[in-house]
């Protein structure tokens, strides 16, 4: 019975200690991504993602239609930071506070489009659309077919996102701030969209 109970409190004390690695402690970076494979991930729908030369790569597929890759794990308030690069036709995005049924996704995309797309503006999937634009003379700090640094940080009912250094949007919305949910890359539909990832990397606040 000593065994038992001793294998047991074991076990239990693994479990929480576990649990705790998992958990990012706030104000700590943490990659998302580990260069190698999709841990940590979980796709939806029928598009390509697949990692080549360190790098996290999402792709058209015959369907053409919507895909997502999100997180397993849920962030409410936060900082995320990572680099993408478009190639073809760049129309993606991150999503954020979202939560997917399918490929049906319900939450808020920070845009990553080409040059006249609002790339860093705030859009809200299913519900209102368009929240906020960044203004045209912000749109000249995006790079097409270059690697660009995007951040997007969410702290209670205001969002702010920048590209390249560059502040395109501050948003304030209670909506958004009324609820968490998992980060999502985003592969839009149509076709002939490529757009290469790396450097993911999230800090809860």
């Amino acid at each position: 019975m000593r065994k038992i109970n001793a294998y047991l409190l074991i076990f239990s004390l693994l479990l929480i200690f576990s649990s705790q690695a998992q958990t990012p402690k706030k104000g700590k970076w943490v990659s998302l991504f580990n260069q190698k494979d999709l841990s940590g991930w979980k796709i939806y729908g029928t598009e390509k993602w697949y990692v080549e030369n360190g790098e996290l790569i999402c792709e058209s597929g015959p369907d053409k239609e919507y895909g997502y890759l999100g997180t397993e794990q849920s962030f409410q308030d936060f900082e995320l930071s990572l680099q993408f690069k478009q190639e073809a036709d760049g129309n993606s995005g991150v999503f954020f506070h979202s939560s997917i049924d399918g490929t049906k996704i319900t939450g808020w995309q920070a845009e990553v489009a080409p040059p006249g797309h609002w790339t860093g503006g705030i859009y809200e999937s299913y519900g209102r659309g368009w929240l906020i634009k960044p203004t045209d003379d912000k749109d000249k700090a995006l790079k097409m077919g270059e690697w660009n640094t995007m951040v997007v940080k969410v702290v209670g009912n205001q969002v702010t996102t920048f590209v390249n250094g560059q502040e395109m949007i501050t948003l304030n919305d209670e909506k958004i701030g009324g609820r968490a949910g998992i980060i999502a890359l985003q592969i839009h539909s149509g076709g002939g969209i490529k757009v290469k990832w790396r450097k993911l990397k999230v800090k809860s606040l």
